[in-house]
């Protein structure tokens, strides 16, 4: 088998020598070409690469959900192909690893170096859904590019959070979970619109959802991790249905107490809820629309500010190794 590893240096919990080791286990059981990212979007360019080139059968990411969300945008740069999903395997380097651990692959990477291998002895893998976003026809994003992202989306209020945590890593700050609580209290004290939100959410055959203050796209469960503790904003949520969404109209202080203590004790079986509270499931085509520009975020990428977002779930879209 001829595979392409894409290795993103500054993963936060990979040493050089960790990724040393993990390269010539993978190079002992496949032809092994190895790439290491130099610039943003160059995992994107390597994954359209080895589409293209017809000959690489596997595409391993090594990184966090910012190098598989690159790597899996350049595999489907062209749409899936039926006959001919790309194949993805994943290592976890990042600090939180959302896709990796939805997926059950282990969180340490030596271990799920090992767990590949073992899958590709017994040819185990998954089909899953994607999520994908675009600019809204008719508005003033039209002309941005459709995206895919593989477990979350956010417009609003979570997508200013990783927006003040970017702002903070070019500071020079590590990606901690401290970090982001940090940011998720002043975003919280410096939102303008938390009493009244300006999002409506339109989908065909149905009456608008409109105020919502924040909106959370979900294509799996969890939504995300803080520390070892997974949080479960869709619990309905899975790679085998199209999206669903979660959104609040309402964050005053009360409320933000309420939904954060249901966000931290949430389970598969429950999430947060309420009257503020809104949850629709597995969406296949839905638009988020703003009376402002407002915070956009994809599997924790900030992508600047919006007015109108589409999207559309792809029920099948990629093979993964698991």
């Amino acid at each position: 088998m001829r595979a392409l590893l894409v290795v993103n240096p500054a993963a936060t919990t990979t040493s050089a020598r960790t990724r040393d080791v993990l390269i010539h286990a993978l190079a002992s059981e496949m032809k092994l070409e190895v790439v290491t990212t130099e610039y943003r979007g160059h995992a994107r360019d390597l994954g359209r690469r080895a589409v293209q080139s017809k000959d690489i059968e596997l595409v391993v990411a090594l990184g966090g959900d910012g190098t598989v969300n690159e790597v899996v945008n350049g595999l489907l740069h062209e749409g899936p192909d039926p006959e001919r999903l790309p194949r993805l395997a994943v290592v976890p380097g990042g600090s939180t690893n959302v896709f990796a651990r939805a997926l059950g692959i282990p969180n340490d990477a030596v271990e799920a170096t090992g767990a590949i291998l073992d899958a590709l002895s017994t040819r185990s893998e998954r089909t899953v859904g994607l999520g994908v976003a675009a600019g809204t026809p008719g508005t003033e994003d039209e002309s941005v590019p459709a995206r895919w992202f593989t477990f979350c989306a956010g417009f609003g209020f979570d997508a200013g959070v990783i927006g003040r945590v970017e702002q903070q890593r070019e500071r020079g700050k590590r990606s901690t979970h401290a970090l982001y609580v940090r940011q998720v209290v002043r975003q919280f004290l410096t939102e303008p619109h938390r009493r009244q939100g300006l999002i409506t959410l339109e989908r065909p055959g149905h009456d608008p959802v409109e105020d919502l203050v924040l909106s959370i796209v979900c294509n799996t469960s969890p939504w995300t991790y803080l520390g070892n503790r997974p949080m479960y904003a869709s619990p309905e949520a899975s790679f085998d249905k199209a999206l669903d969404v979660l959104g609040l109209s309402k964050l005053s202080t009360p409320a933000v107490a309420r939904y954060a203590t249901q966000l931290l004790t949430s389970s598969p079986e429950r999430g947060p809820h309420g009257k503020h509270a809104v949850t629709l499931h597995d969406l296949t085509d839905f638009t988020l629309h703003s009376k402002a520009p407002l915070p956009f975020q994809m599997d924790g990428d900030h992508l600047g500010l919006r007015t109108s977002v589409t999207f559309t779930g792809v029920r099948r879209a990629l093979r993964v190794i698991v």
